[in-house]
């Protein structure tokens, strides 16, 4: 294989081999009874599915070029034209598949999920903290709704000045984890309050967790490690939702994680939403995990940061948005305006091109 590193071909024949190794599996009907570990087996095979064919595409140029290379080592010049003919096309098309199987190889089985939860938290900054949530909020409403991606309500806390001390909510549609991971992180704002009476700019954040929505199948979780509590609702919602104990509070003893949903006035479907949260909490948690068990390089990919870690900032008087993990890039800084009107894009872009960077150096 004249033009394809051998490192990038043993990568693609392991995930050949494991792709086939699970389409056996998926002929065992104890699997097929089993609808979690059949979901979970049909989702890495999806994800090594390209691989597969590539893999394929590799082995049948480099029979060709070898029996090319065959018919111009035995003499046959009557042969030899074509033969030369088919090398030269057969090398030019193993150059051109080095690039695609690259972004094959970096590809993770988590980037085609299709359903997210944002977790949103006022931080430093008091009132102004929670109107920036709110603001956060209309920002990504916006870059949702032109994305026709569904958003659904989870739970929320509004502050007296009516912001949101703490919002949840889901996305789904195509793509969204893909985009949506780099949210992850503090997102700090600097501006004028609408409270302030001298014009001194104030600076305030928020906290954004997006977390990969989990499925069943992705977390176990055993009734011993739960302890759930019912509670009366203490957030607003009119007096019927604080007549019956319909809040819910789950903790996961193991791990002490705890969820409170209280928005809903049937305590079933409280209890459903905090289960979609601490699922898709503990699903997170074990990847980052795997995640800092990896490589240096691993744990500084964009879409795996440190939730504490300064992500943006918003500048208001100057129309700035800074996004600091572009830092030595030639586009780090974007039009304040646009972004908040919910073209994320050009953003979003240049983080995609930049964990792809990372990605590749990994190989």
């Amino acid at each position: 294989m004249a033009n394809l590193h051998p490192a990038l071909v043993s990568k693609l024949r392991e995930r050949a081999e494991r792709h086939a190794e699970l389409t056996d599996q998926m002929a065992d009907p104890e699997l097929v009874a089993d609808n979690k570990r059949f979901t979970v087996v049909l989702r890495e095979r999806g994800s090594l599915e390209q691989s597969r064919e590539l893999y394929d595409q590799v082995m049948a140029v480099e029979a060709r070029r070898l029996e090319a290379q065959e018919i111009l080592d035995s003499g046959d010049e009557e042969m030899a034209e074509l033969a030369e003919e088919e090398l030269a096309e057969a090398n030019a098309e193993e150059a051109s598949l080095d690039e695609v199987i690259k972004l094959a190889l970096i590809r993770d089985e988590d980037d085609d999920r299709d359903k997210v939860i944002f977790e949103m938290r006022a931080g430093t900054g008091g009132d102004e903290a929670s109107l920036f949530v709110g603001d956060l909020f209309r920002m990504y409403g916006r870059y949702f709704e032109g994305r026709h991606w569904k958003v659904e309500l989870i739970s929320e806390s509004i502050s007296e000045v009516g912001g949101y001390k703490e919002l949840s909510f889901g996305v789904s549609g195509e793509g969204t984890w893909s985009a949506l991971r780099f949210e992850s992180g503090v997102h700090r704002v600097q501006r004028v309050p609408s409270t302030e009476t001298k014009g001194r700019v104030h600076t305030s954040a928020a906290t954004v967790a997006v977390l990969p929505e989990a499925e069943d199948a992705d977390v176990e979780l055993n009734d011993t490690d739960l302890r759930i509590d019912t509670m009366r609702s203490s957030g607003p919602g009119g007096q019927s939702v604080n007549k019956t104990s319909s809040a819910v509070r789950i903790t996961h003893l193991p791990t002490d994680t705890v969820v409170v949903c209280q928005d809903e006035k049937s305590q079933h479907k409280n209890r459903a939403k905090a289960m979609r949260v601490l699922r898709s909490r503990l699903f997170e948690a074990e990847r980052m995990r795997i995640a800092n068990e990896r490589s240096e390089a691993r744990r500084s990919l964009v879409g795996t940061g440190d939730r504490s870690g300064k992500v943006r900032t918003y500048n208001f008087p100057q129309n700035r948005l800074t996004d600091h993990r572009l830092e030595g890039r030639e586009n780090k800084n974007f039009s304040l305006e646009q972004v908040m009107g919910g073209r994320l894009e050009p953003v979003l872009a240049e983080l995609e091109a930049l964990e792809r960077e990372n990605r590749l150096k990994e190989l």
